[in-house]
């Protein structure tokens, strides 16, 4: 199995993830160890799984995944980050913040925002073994932890990176964080277009 490979796409994988994790950590007024684990476990787990889910699914499923993962990103991320925003701006008027925005999240934003950067995975597990060299279940089931527990370090890292950023920005950020992720959202559903 090639290493080095390996942990390239893991890296490459969890990149939107990282990016999420900058935007939601900026936006937090609180980060505690428990909503930064949140976050990481919840996205790595998903990483995880969605390029073993594709490599299953096979290249039966290749196309299917390619037509619709960009339109799930894009709508899931825009929906988020215009909550964010809207949040946001209730804020300045006054308006006491949710929970969410407290160092804590609701599961379905969290989940959300781990299919949404996660989806592309899907896709790329259809690929990974013979990007990688992985020819048994065994190879891809070390593929697979790999790629979660380098998306869970790098989005636990993510979350306090965007908090020291948010503490900068002060009031603004959580607007930010949400213009953050509807372009991520954006960034995802052009590359799909323009590579069709």
């Amino acid at each position: 199995m090639d290493y080095f490979s390996l942990l390239g796409i893991s890296v490459g994988l969890a990149a939107d993830a990282f990016a999420v994790c900058i935007a939601s950590g900026t936006a937090a007024e609180k980060v505690t160890f428990n909503y930064a684990s949140k976050f990481a476990l919840c996205f790595g787990l998903f990483q995880a799984a969605m390029p073993a889910a594709g490599w299953f699914i096979g290249k039966a499923g290749e196309n299917f995944i390619g037509a619709v993962s960009h339109w799930i990103a894009l709508l899931l991320l825009s929906y988020i980050g215009a909550d964010m925003i809207r949040e946001a701006v209730k804020k300045d008027r006054g308006d006491t913040p949710k929970p969410s925005h407290c160092g804590k999240i609701k599961l379905k934003t969290l989940l959300g925002l781990a299919v949404a950067t996660s989806i592309d995975a899907l896709a790329a597990g259809v690929i990974l073994p013979s990007s990688i060299g992985a020819h048994t279940a065994l190879q891809m089931l070390a593929a697979v932890v790999t790629i979660g527990i380098i998306t869970c370090a790098i989005c636990y890292a993510g979350i306090y990176i965007g908090k020291k950023f948010g503490e900068l920005c002060s009031r603004k950020a959580e607007i930010f964080g949400g213009i953050i992720l509807i372009a991520i959202g954006l960034k995802i559903f052009i590359e799909h277009a323009a590579g069709q």
